[in-house]
Formats: structure tokens, C-alpha cells, sequence
């Protein structure tokens, strides 16, 4: 499935979209370059689980929300600033005892550094920085 979004709102109502078919217990890992839109995904679909504010996570590598409804808590993760011992930084911040519990949902920015730990049913979500505005999003 491919979105072509031409503004940051778009952006946002992809992740809104996405958001509104969760069943619980989802892991997207997000990739894609500085400015592709991965944040802002991310701020659509926080609203669509009752979430009015997100903060990038880059500097504590970590967030946790409570959700409104069936999923409880979304977990936001960002491991730009990780480089080094990613196994172990995740096993230290518990990311990965949370996976897959069914009223969770976790997305994680710059998951391509963690390929190999993610489970086999993440589901990876490529974004691609077109121009100023325009974003590809490729599930």
C-alpha cells in the first residue's frame, strides 16, 4: 500500500487512518531519512487513540501515552541517537517486553537499526521525502 501525501496534514491523516484499524498489540517500525514525515505520522496517529500532544522522543529514546479505548498505551520510540549495543539499550528501556501485548501499540523511529531484534511481525513503514511538502509512504 502506497500514500503520496502533499502537506503535513495528509501526513497526519495517514497515521490517523492506520490508527482507526488497530486491533492491538501492533509493532510499525517507521525508516526514512530527516524530514520524511515519520513524526509527523506519528502526531496523527497519537489523535486518532484520544492523544492531543506528542513529543519527539529522540533525546530519551522513549515515550509511553494513555490511549483512549481498546488500546491502552502507545509507546513511541526513536533510536536516531542510538549506535552502539542497540540489543542491550533495548533490553535496558523494556521495549522489548511490551512488544506485542494486546492492549499496546508501539512505533518506533529509525527501526531499520534494530532490523534483526524486531519481531517477525513488525510491520515496517518506508518514508520517503519528495519536496518540500510532498512525502511518499510505503507499507
Amino acid at each position: 500500500m502506497e500514500f503520496i501525501t502533499n502537506n503535513a496534514r495528509e501526513t497526519e491523516d495517514v497515521g490517523r487512518k492506520i490508527a482507526s484499524r488497530l486491533s492491538g498489540g501492533e509493532i510499525f517500525a517507521l525508516v526514512g531519512d530527516l524530514g520524511a514525515g515519520k513524526t509527523t505520522f506519528v502526531q496523527g496517529f497519537a489523535q486518532e487513540l484520544g492523544i492531543d500532544r506528542v513529543i519527539s522522543p529522540t533525546f530519551i529514546i522513549m515515550r509511553s501515552y494513555d490511549a483512549r479505548g481498546k488500546i491502552k498505551t502507545l509507546y513511541h520510540v526513536d533510536l536516531y541517537r542510538l549506535e552502539n549495543n542497540i540489543k542491550e539499550e533495548l533490553d535496558n528501556l523494556g521495549i522489548t517486553g511490551i512488544w506485542g501485548s494486546p492492549d499496546t501499540v508501539v512505533l518506533i523511529e529509525w527501526a531499520d537499526k534494530a532490523k534483526k531484534m524486531l519481531p517477525e511481525n513488525a510491520q515496517f513503514i518506508d518514508f520517503e521525502y519528495l519536496d518540500e511538502n510532498k512525502r511518499r509512504i510505503v507499507f
